[in-house]
C-alpha cells in the first residue's frame, strides 16, 4: 500500500510551522538555531517526497536533500562558533542583551 503525498506533507508543514514559531518567539540564540534547523529539516523532507512522487526512480531530490543537510551542518557549526564568541563578550546568549556588540 503506497502512502499518498498528504501523509508526508502534513508532518513536514507542522515541523516548519513549529520552527517558524520558535524562531519568532525565542530570545535565546541556541533555541533560535534549533528552530532554524527544524525548518531546514522539514524542507529536506519536502525535497525527498516531491522527488519520490514526481520522478520515481530518480535520485535528484535525495542528492539535493543530502547537499542541503551538509550545508545546514556547516551553517550550524559556524553559528555555534558565533554564539560562543557572543557569550564570551556579553556573558549571555539572549537576543535582547546583545546591545554590547553594537559599535
Amino acid at each position: 500500500m503506497d502512502l499518498t503525498l498528504l501523509y508526508y506533507l502534513v508532518p513536514s508543514i507542522i515541523m516548519f510551522a513549529c520552527g517558524v514559531y520558535g524562531f519568532i518567539t525565542r530570545k535565546n540564540l541556541i533555541a533560535i538555531l534549533i528552530s532554524l534547523e527544524l525548518m531546514l529539516n522539514s524542507i529536506d523532507i519536502n525535497f525527498v517526497v516531491f522527488n519520490r512522487f514526481l520522478f520515481p526512480g530518480q535520485m535528484e531530490g535525495m542528492f539535493f536533500a543530502l547537499f542541503a543537510i551538509a550545508i545546514a551542518a556547516a551553517e550550524t557549526a559556524l553559528a555555534i562558533a558565533i554564539v560562543i564568541n557572543i557569550f564570551r563578550v556579553a556573558k549571555s546568549v539572549d537576543v535582547q542583551n546583545l546591545t554590547k556588540m553594537k559599535f
